[in-house]
């Protein structure tokens, strides 16, 4: 029988490769658990940017509305906690279909010394209950045209 014998500096790169191969598999571990934690960031932001166009497209549709009933526009004014009149009744309800849990607020100001009136619509919501609250606030003229 033959014994092999490995010279001092053979014997010395044992084990390298496997050395090699798990601090392969740490780094892609690492790089995966990057990759995921993009992925979530960037879910919860399109979740954000989703929940920000309905609230821009609600307050739109209703200064629309608005724009085509300027002699009623002080039944528009809604305090935030306060239940909707009968005239925003109907689009608060569209808005708690397309923004669970929002929080509105509507304040209608005639500009002193002018035709204007100023419109302030406030849009609040939360997208969980651990999330911060986020706010879309649009503020519009409406007037008469001559």
């Amino acid at each position: 029988m033959m014994i092999r014998r490995f010279s001092p500096i053979r014997q010395a790169q044992r084990g390298v490769a496997m050395l090699e191969a798990l601090i392969a598999v740490v780094l892609l571990g690492i790089g995966l658990v990057g990759t995921l934690a993009l992925q979530v960031n960037s879910q919860a932001a399109l979740s954000e940017a989703a929940m920000r166009s309905e609230a821009t497209i609600a307050a739109n549709e209703l200064i629309g509305v608005m724009s085509t009933d300027l002699d009623n526009l002080d039944d528009y004014a809604l305090a935030e906690d306060d239940e909707p009149g009968e005239r925003v009744e109907e689009w608060h309800a569209a808005l708690a279909d397309r923004l669970p849990n929002a929080a509105v607020e509507i304040m209608v100001t005639p500009a002193a010394d002018t035709e204007r009136t100023a419109v302030v619509i406030v849009i609040g919501w939360r997208r969980s209950e651990e999330s911060q609250q986020n706010t879309h606030r649009i503020v519009t003229y409406l007037a008469r045209s001559t």
